[in-house]
Formats: structure tokens, C-alpha cells, sequence
């Protein structure tokens, strides 16, 4: 029997070189090594390749065995706990359509189309289901058929938002999942079989239900749901929004665009930008005698920029006279700036913002005196005077946009009657189908990755190499933060997945397999699969997604 030599990962930095025999599969490893591991081992890597625990072994490689605590391993099990709850739900309520839709808090959102209303006693038993199943240890199973067999199979159980979706899609084969007689697809892998699934949570939320699964973090613990209402109205906001257009699923986007009706497209969702900002500008005005900071605040690539940019617009048109600040021209000396664990240096920290000198300048303008503000020397890590004198008149208002916006630790000078505070974030509720969410962290990376290429010389491997540290600073500065907000701007566009695709997707393309990032490559690609793609001419330019594709008027 054929042998293959494997050199396998550990925890600690370990690399294990052994023998296995042919028809092993990486859950016979999985098996044998989880030992070495502090939570369940629930997928493979394998030569740069992401692999259910089921597939056998053919080739001599590296291997590594990916838990919980990894992001692909964290996929892994929500997807499979969505299964899980797609075959629980349609036991129980057969005549509806379950809606597995966006995060809130530490949970995320569905909804039951033909249901009105769920009773507390009915989530109870949902829940009791789904963890009989998770008990049954029942396997999940996968087929790869031609995509025509796949079609044919999802019209046949009532999965319509599936059959639309496959009209596009250029593979000739498609994964068919089962769990027992309930049929699925999920956009990504599944663990071996539901007992994986042990920990989770349903409660009724928002007409509802909210799913919470372990944190990755910690996933011997199950947390208790965190709700975030303002990011959920908001959210929610944009739902019935795409509720109007009857655009809920990419299919639907997909057929639009199809049907030539693109601009109408760009053009409502331009309008209700504009309309909302608008409406921000309106508060502001009316509240002018005591608002005199405007306080912009979101994560990476949410378009902040342009978003105060439009305001700063709107505001004019009521009167206020506005002064941009950045919050990046308070940034202190690169040799004082603080590092992190790695001994990198930790821009995302607010102690890396002259907070002092921030807060003296805006008494100053407050008080009616002349300030001099700063800015900072990106190549040289320096901070001096820019030369800018501004006095705030009586009228005026000072725009911050910075990712600190929202910390209560910026504003220590200021009487908090005077600050209106903004998050901007960009939040889509458009989904792939009914089961496969997006995620708004995609959208965000999307932008990031198309701007960091087109701007600042960075290639698509540096930007998803850096995401993690990204993100990890935003849950640790701006998302503890965001509900202290008076008002969200979502700077989401339902069209914009189908634009950033023509920029992004080349850029993917030429990405070797043998980089690391490769798996997050070719995760982004498969999802932009998805997508038609939209002519992106017709674009306004103060369109916020022209901070990123290019063609901006405030850039």
C-alpha cells in the first residue's frame, strides 16, 4: 500500500514529520492528534489548501489541523450549526422560509418568512431539536455533481433563492450537502458530523431569533448574546430598504444588472446616501446653538472620509459653516508611538493620538481663539505645524473624522452637550441565498484591498496579511464604542460587490498558490463568483465608493 510523507504543523511551533498510508483521511489524524490541541479539531489545511476532515490523504505535504480558534475552523462550525438549524427549523415550521441574515453583537440574526410571530415555547423547542440532532451525531454529507444535477436538485425541495443564484455560476460542478433528507449548499466546508456542534444558544429577538456560537477566542465557553441595538436598527434599516427594491439575495442584483437597469440602481442607492445625510445635516442645524463638534468615527475602509466630505456639503447648504479635522494629523512621533506584543507599532491606539494637544486646540477654537493645527509626515513619522489657522465663527462646526470618534477618552475638555457623535460603518443586508450570509467584514476588506492597491502601492497578499492586526484593533477601539453614537450611517451600497468584482478579481487572480494568504484568495474569489459584474462609469463622484475604485471629487 502506498505511503506519503507529511510534515505536520503542531501547536508551540511543532512540525511533526510522519507516514501515513493511503486511504487515511485528515480525521483519522485529527483523531490520533487531538490530543496535542485545546479545543476540537474541526478542519484541515493541506499544501495551502483548506480540506474537510473526511477527505483521505494523496499527495506527500504540510498539513495543519485547524480548530475553533482559527478563522477558517470558526467558519467551519457556524456553517454547520446553520445546517443544523435549517433542519430543525423546517421540521418545525414547514411552511416557512428560514432567513439566516446578518451579526448583531455576538450573534446572528434570522428571521422566518411566513411565520408573523414565534412564541417563546416554540424557540424552546427549536432549540431542544437542533440539540437532539447535535446528540444524534448524524454525519454531514457532500456530494460534487454537475451544476445543471445541483439546480435540478434544489428546485425539486423548494430552494428557489439556490436555483436563481446557479444561473450564473461558471463551475460545471457544485457541492450538494445533506443532513439526513435535508439538502443544503454552503459557500465553504462543513465539520465531519453535528456532534462538532455542542455549544450554542437560540433566544427571540426582533420578531427573531438570535444564534450565538462559541467565541473563538475562548470556545470551551459558550458567551451570552450582546445585544447592539443601534447597529441592528440600522441594519435593519437597510433590510427593509432592499426589502422595497425586492433585492434580498446577489441573484436578484444579478438579474438587474442583466436587465439594464444599473444606473437606476446607482441612483436610488445614491439618493437614500444623500437623503440620510441630509437628514444628519438637518439635526445638526436645528441643534447649531449647542452642537459644535461633529464626531466621525468607523473601522478600516467604512468611508469616513467621504462621508464627512458629503456631510460638510449638506451642512453648508443649512447655513453651518464646517472645518474638516483628521484625527490622523494628532498622531504623535513614530519613536513615541506605542507597540504592540509583536513590537510593532500600534497606530490604532488611541495613545498613539496627541490626545492633550487635540483637546486644547478644540477649546481654543470653542472659546473663539485662533489655532494652528497640526499634521503629520507619514514618510518621516514626524508631527508639525501645517501652516492651518482656523477660528470657528459663530456658525461653524468642527467635522473629527478618526477612528477614536466614539471613544469617551478623546473628548476630555469638551461638555459632552456639544459633540454629536456619528459611526459610520459599512453594513450590507444583501445575503448570497436565504442560508449564506455576507459578511460586512468582506465588504470592508474588498474596499480596503482595491484602495490600498490603487493608492498606496500595496499589493492584495500585503492587505489580507495586515486584515487580522486591522481587526484586531478595531474590536479592541472602535466596536466597544460604536453604541455611544446619537445616530449610525450605514455607507453600505447594494450595488458595490458587483463593482469592486472588475477591480478586485484580477488582483486575486495573480496571486501564486503557494502564499499563504492563498486560502483567504481564493475564499474572496469564490465569492465574488457570485457576482455580475456592473460598469462602475455611471458612478457619481461623490459616490463613497469612489474613495476606493477611484474618480473621487474629495480625494
Amino acid at each position: 500500500m502506498k505511503t506519503y510523507s507529511i510534515n505536520l504543523h503542531l501547536p508551540e511551533n511543532i512540525i511533526e514529520s510522519i507516514e501515513v498510508k493511503q486511504r487515511t483521511t485528515f480525521l483519522d489524524l485529527a483523531i490520533k492528534y487531538q490530543k496535542s490541541f485545546d479545543c476540537k479539531i474541526v478542519g484541515a489545511v493541506f499544501n495551502n489548501e483548506l480540506c474537510e476532515l473526511k477527505k483521505e490523504v494523496s499527495d506527500n505535504g504540510n498539513l495543519e489541523l485547524i480548530t475553533l480558534r482559527d478563522k477558517d475552523g470558526y467558519l467551519f462550525y457556524l456553517r454547520s450549526l446553520f445546517f443544523i438549524l435549517i433542519k430543525a427549523a423546517s421540521e418545525m415550521f414547514p411552511h416557512a422560509t428560514l432567513h439566516i441574515e446578518y451579526s448583531i453583537g455576538n450573534g446572528y440574526y434570522c428571521w422566518f418568512e411566513g411565520l408573523e410571530w414565534i412564541e417563546p415555547g416554540e424557540i424552546e423547542k427549536l432549540e431542544a431539536r437542533m440539540k437532539e440532532i447535535v446528540k444524534a451525531d448524524i454525519q454531514f454529507s457532500r456530494r460534487r455533481v454537475p451544476t445543471w444535477s445541483a439546480i435540478e436538485e434544489f428546485r425539486k425541495n423548494g430552494l428557489m433563492d439556490k436555483v436563481s443564484l446557479f444561473k450564473i455560476r461558471e463551475e460545471k460542478c457544485t457541492s450538494v450537502y445533506m443532513l439526513e433528507s435535508t439538502v443544503g449548499y454552503f459557500s465553504g466546508y462543513l465539520v465531519p458530523s453535528t456532534s462538532y456542534c455542542d455549544r450554542f444558544s437560540i433566544s427571540f429577538y426582533n420578531k427573531g431569533i438570535v444564534i450565538v456560537a462559541p467565541d473563538p477566542s475562548n470556545p470551551s465557553v459558550l458567551p451570552a448574546f450582546k445585544d447592539s441595538p443601534k447597529y441592528f436598527n440600522i441594519i435593519k434599516e437597510h433590510a427593509e430598504w432592499l426589502d422595497i427594491l425586492e433585492m434580498d439575495n446577489c441573484a436578484k442584483l444579478n438579474d438587474l444588472i442583466r436587465e439594464g437597469k444599473s444606473r437606476e440602481l446607482i441612483l436610488l442607492s445614491e439618493a437614500l446616501h444623500e437623503k440620510k445625510l441630509a437628514k444628519i445635516a438637518d439635526e445638526v442645524y436645528r441643534r447649531n446653538k449647542v452642537i459644535k463638534i461633529v464626531s466621525i468615527a468607523g473601522p478600516s475602509s467604512s468611508g469616513k472620509t467621504t462621508t464627512a466630505n458629503r456631510l460638510a456639503v449638506q451642512l453648508r447648504v443649512n447655513g453651518i459653516k464646517p472645518f474638516l479635522i483628521s484625527l490622523d494629523d494628532y498622531f504623535i512621533d513614530r519613536d513615541r508611538t506605542p507597540v504592540d506584543k509583536n513590537g510593532m507599532h500600534d497606530f490604532e491606539s488611541i495613545s498613539a493620538i496627541n490626545v492633550k494637544l487635540f483637546n486644547e486646540n478644540l477649546d481654543d477654537l470653542l472659546k473663539g481663539h485662533e489655532v494652528e493645527l497640526p499634521t503629520y509626515d507619514f514618510k518621516t513619522g514626524r508631527s508639525m505645524k501645517s501652516g492651518r489657522k482656523l477660528t470657528l465663527p459663530e456658525n461653524g462646526v468642527v467635522v473629527v473624522e478618526g477612528i477614536h470618534g466614539l471613544n469617551p477618552d478623546l473628548y476630555f475638555n469638551v461638555p459632552d452637550q456639544k459633540i454629536y457623535r456619528i459611526y459610520v460603518s459599512a453594513l450590507t443586508a444583501l445575503n448570497i441565498d436565504n442560508h449564506n450570509r455576507i459578511s460586512t467584514t468582506d465588504e470592508r476588506l474588498l474596499r480596503r484591498m482595491v484602495r490600498d492597491n490603487k493608492y498606496r502601492g500595496h499589493t492584495p497578499v500585503e492587505t489580507i496579511r495586515r486584515w487580522p492586526a486591522v481587526r484586531k484593533g478595531e474590536e479592541k477601539n472602535i466596536f466597544p464604542y460604536q453604541e455611544n453614537a446619537d445616530i449610525m450611517f450605514n455607507s453600505s451600497l447594494v450595488y458595490e460587490f458587483s463593482v469592486l468584482k472588475k477591480y478586485a478579481q484580477p488582483l486575486l487572480e495573480n496571486i501564486e498558490k503557494s502564499t499563504p494568504e492563498y486560502r483567504e484568495v481564493k475564499r474572496l474569489l469564490k465569492f465574488l463568483s457570485f457576482f455580475e459584474e456592473m460598469d462602475d462609469s455611471i458612478i457619481p463622484p461623490n459616490s463613497i465608493l469612489r474613495e476606493f475604485v477611484g474618480g473621487s471629487v474629495f480625494i
